[in-house]
């Protein structure tokens, strides 16, 4: 029972993953804006003091402000830019990464849940099924973090200078290439990030998504049908988002950093992270990228919990 749990969560994850990339794509190039890159002709505009007299006292350039833009904006340039192909870039990473992180989030969740279930309810409390969450989420990221890091900065590739881009050729290629020139522990980058977002969302996610469809069922709402887990699941994909954007916008710039010998990382860590964003945006910028979030956190949720139910009812007799 604890393998076949893996491979229908390994296989419900990298169904979802594939047919959402382009959103997570989307959402990953929207939570880099306001960072600094390094643009061979930046744009300015020049500033004049004045004295009373009126003559120039002073005169200095400043950069001119690059404008957020929504999703849709973001997607249009893309396909623009870069063409309809660039909206999967980095999905060999995805692929890679469901295979070791969801598949073992998901296993280990069921075999908490198995363990956990109250043999006489069949129901499980909720603080046990957010322990087994942050358990399942934490051990899957530290699984799967170099895919992750290599699945960002192929999704974030596109919106750098043609001459800083690291035009990696696959996940393969992209994690090869990090351990040559970076030393194998840059494939674990953010990882301590990593598993703090994977731990909420995989808390908020299952758990949320058991103990709604729970409710429904109990209740007599709906039947334990295809309308159940589209409700419960798209509800848990939104307690899922709110949870974890702040933690996966310091996640994605801390993995994307560029570090060049002899000179100074960006950041220093998480914390670092966090306070210039902040500083430098504001407290909402911690939000970045949300309505992509949920856009993609939404529709993922929904096709990998039905496409769960479904693995499961095709392997009940296995």
């Amino acid at each position: 029972m604890g393998v076949k749990g893996f491979v229908e969560g390994g296989i419900a994850s990298i169904i979802a993953g594939c047919s959402t990339h382009p959103l997570d794509l989307i959402k990953v190039r929207m939570q880099l804006q306001g960072e600094s890159l390094a643009a061979p002709n930046p744009v300015l505009r020049p500033a004049f003091a004045f004295n009373n007299g009126g003559a120039i006292s002073a005169i200095h350039v400043t950069a001119a402000p690059r404008p957020s833009v929504g999703p849709v904006a973001v997607g249009l340039n893309i396909l623009r830019q870069e063409g309809a192909a660039a909206l999967f870039s980095g999905v060999s990473a995805t692929v890679l990464r469901q295979t070791l992180y969801s598949t073992t989030r998901m296993g280990l969740y069921d075999v908490l849940k198995t363990k956990w279930t109250n043999p006489e309810t069949g129901n499980m409390p909720l603080v046990r099924k957010i322990t087994a969450g942050l358990i399942a989420g934490g051990i899957g990221a530290a699984v799967g973090n170099p895919a992750d890091v290599a699945m960002v900065r192929m999704q974030a590739d596109g919106r750098l200078p043609a001459a800083a881009r690291r035009n990696y050729t696959s996940v393969v290629d992209a994690i090869g290439s990090m351990a040559r020139k970076e030393g194998v522990g840059s494939l674990w980058r953010g990882s301590s990030l990593t598993v703090n977002r994977a731990m909420i969302v995989t808390a908020s996610q299952l758990a949320s998504y058991d103990q709604i469809k729970e409710s429904i069922l109990e209740k007599g709402v709906m039947g334990d049908g295809l309308g159940t887990h589209v409700t419960a699941s798209f509800a848990a994909g939104f307690v899922a988002s709110v949870a974890s954007n702040p933690v996966d916008v310091i996640k994605t710039r801390v993995m994307n950093m560029s570090v060049e010998a002899g000179k100074a990382a960006p950041y220093s860590g998480a914390l670092d992270c966090a306070i210039k964003t902040v500083r430098a945006e504001g407290p909402m910028a911690l939000y970045k990228g949300f309505i992509p979030t949920i856009s993609r956190q939404g529709p993922f949720t929904v096709v990998l919990f039905v496409t769960l139910e479904q693995v499961r009812k095709l392997l009940k007799d296995f």
